[in-house]
């Protein structure tokens, strides 16, 4: 049986949101590095805040577009136990995204700091000014990195394991973005 592949659709927000987390975790990791020019780090902040929206609003969409098409099976090869740890690791991705973006907006908004792209739009701040508040959610999102970085890393190699070494036809499902 010929392996069923992801919508285009799911393809191409997959691999942008794969892209904006490349780009803004090691920005993340420099921007709060002590050996910092001000100018770079202050360009950093604004890269790494409005990317973060980027990344939420894409989330949200692939949440959406996956409730109403949902993902191609796996193929019968794959074990059952990769298959739940699949299913899970996903999940906890999806987790994880949701849960660093809205961290981070509300260390934003509620430490009293402007979100450039939302500031743009008129879109008024959702979370209230709160020293504690943003305090708590910088400290999440600091340690939720540890996650995010590890789930990501999971799901990389995994990628590698089923398409280099066991090509079952696992990582053919989302590659490419475009083509048939």
């Amino acid at each position: 049986m010929p392996v069923r592949r992801y919508t285009r659709t799911a393809r191409w927000l997959h691999w942008l949101v794969a892209l904006a987390v490349i780009a803004t975790v090691p920005a993340g990791l420099v921007m709060v590095g002590e050996d910092i020019s001000r100018g770079l780090q202050d360009s950093l902040f604004i890269f790494h805040k409005n990317l973060g929206v980027i990344i939420l609003i894409l989330v949200v969409v692939r949440l959406a577009w996956r409730a109403l098409h949902p993902a191609p099976p796996l193929p019968d090869s794959v074990p059952r136990l990769q298959r739940r740890i699949a299913l899970a690791t996903h999940w906890l991705l999806y987790a994880a995204l949701l849960f660093m973006t809205l961290t981070g907006y509300i260390r934003v908004t509620a430490g009293g700091f402007p979100l450039e792209m939302l500031d743009a739009l008129g879109i008024p701040p959702l979370a209230p000014r709160s020293d504690p508040l943003a305090e708590a959610a910088k400290t999440a999102h600091f340690y939720g990195r540890f996650a995010l970085i590890g789930l990501v890393a999971l799901h990389v190699a995994a990628a590698a394991y089923h398409g280099l070494i066991r090509r079952d036809g696992v990582f053919g499902r989302i590659w490419p973005p475009l083509g048939r």
